[in-house]
């Protein structure tokens, strides 16, 4: 129902308690007094305006046409919620969701990683009052730390179910964070890395290697692949090679190898 389709109800309402709804339908003249004063209908319609405010804004965007109605009907049902609209990912802009004052972006993805982090990542970007809401397949830890570094509030598992959703977008709206239990242990074991590999002064001195760059020296040594290793960090596999290629020329090393031995030889342990 929209606002003022609610506003309308509401008169009406405070009209039949006078008395009756049939006869506040003709008792408001475009002019001159009424017997609902006009002071009377400011007051609802600010009231109801206050409530829509009060409401969690959400847009839905789900490829599939059917998800994505039978969600913003489960959604629309919900007195504290208001669905702004639902669309495909790709057509829905960033400007639109400002324009509407969403709250929460519920995204179905899509099943393509990289698109999903592509529209996360511009959301997050252009929009970070809108909390995100990201339902998909992946149980990978990589990827779900990937979309983590995007700019995702929460993530729910496909099967999850319809008060789950509801759930998690008053979690996220509330500023919370959301996430299945099996996911939640990666986000634990990844600060536990970032806390044991701190930079070494001493490395960044004599090698000119940054935090980055000297976290990834063990991951090189353990014989990981660029994408092994752009997962372990949530980064692109260019990323990892662009930081390769710079630590090379720093020590003018020839290969991966050659910069754990000269990493070695200034007497830093692995």
């Amino acid at each position: 129902m929209s606002a003022l389709a609610s506003a309308v109800e509401r008169v009406l309402t405070t009209v039949a308690d006078r008395k009756s709804a049939v006869d506040a339908r003709t008792a408001v003249p475009a002019t001159g007094g009424s017997i609902l004063d006009r002071a009377d209908v400011k007051a609802v319609l600010a009231e109801v305006e206050a409530e829509a405010r009060e409401r969690i804004c959400v847009y839905v965007a789900a490829e599939n046409r059917v998800l994505r109605e039978t969600l913003g009907r489960m959604l629309g049902k919900r007195p504290d919620m208001n669905v702004a609209g639902c669309g495909e990912q790709e057509r829905f802009g960033v400007a639109a969701l400002l324009e509407q004052q969403v709250d929460v972006l519920l995204l179905i993805s899509r099943g393509n990683l990289e698109e999903d982090l592509a529209t996360i990542r511009q959301v997050h970007s252009e929009a970070e009052g809108i909390q995100i809401l990201l339902v998909g397949s992946t149980r990978s830890e990589g990827e779900f730390l990937q979309c983590v570094r995007a700019g995702i509030s929460g993530i729910l598992f496909r099967e999850a179910s319809g008060d789950d959703v509801v759930s998690a977008i008053r979690a996220v709206h509330d500023g919370e964070a959301v996430c299945p239990g099996s996911l939640s242990a990666a986000l634990f074991r990844y600060f536990e890395m970032e806390a044991s590999s701190l930079p070494c002064a001493g490395v960044q001195q004599r090698l000119g290697f940054t935090r980055r760059e000297q976290q990834l020296i063990p991951l090189i040594a353990k014989g990981l692949t660029n994408k092994e290793i752009a997962n372990h960090f949530c980064l692109s596999e260019q990323t990892v090679k662009n930081h390769l290629y710079r630590m090379k020329h720093k020590i003018g090393a020839e290969d991966r190898l050659s910069i754990v031995q000269r990493y070695r030889t200034q007497g830093f342990l692995l």
